[in-house]
């Protein structure tokens, strides 16, 4: 079996991470030709994916676990939170996991921020995605963490590369 890895993105809304998710998968997709599977994260619940009174929407809403398929694409939609191993399970093959959000995966995480840190994600960081708008000397910024440049999409991809987790 290929090697998988994973890697999550966390910060704060408007930060920038979906952007960077986004021209990160397309270049390991096009550039690279790797299969890119995507998490996200949606702590307010709020992301909807049916119709109401569709029958799609009719059985999801029963409670049970439904798949539904058509000769382009298949959804899952489930009625209970999945552990990180059951989510990877339901992809069926992948290169590279890009996961936003969910800030306690055991997952190399790269932080996006701009203009000002937020300390409470350093304990969670092992790399800072920024533009530049961050004077690191306001902080008190741990030394192990990588910086890297949000607006260079190579550089966060050969961190990635190096740093992501085998799952």
């Amino acid at each position: 079996m290929k090697k998988r890895l994973a890697v999550a993105f966390t910060g704060p809304s408007n930060s920038g991470k979906t952007t960077l998710i986004l021209k990160v998968a397309r270049k390991l997709i096009h550039d690279y030709k790797m299969d890119v599977a995507i998490i996200k994260h949606d702590p307010k619940d709020k992301a909807r994916f049916d119709v109401e009174g569709k029958d799609s929407y009719k059985f999801a809403d029963t409670g049970a676990e439904v798949i539904v398929t058509s000769p382009n694409r298949t959804t899952y939609f489930s009625q209970r939170n999945k552990e990180l191993d059951e989510m990877i399970r339901l992809f069926d093959k992948f290169d590279i996991l890009l996961v936003e959000g969910l800030k306690n995966l055991p997952l190399p995480r790269i932080s996006v921020f701009r203009d000002s840190l937020d300390d409470t994600y350093f304990p969670y960081m092992d790399a800072l995605a920024t533009d530049g708008s961050i004077d690191m000397s306001n902080y008190d910024f741990p030394k192990n963490v990588a910086i890297l440049d949000i607006n260079s999409c190579q550089d966060v991809i050969e961190w990635i590369l190096k740093n992501a987790k085998e799952v």
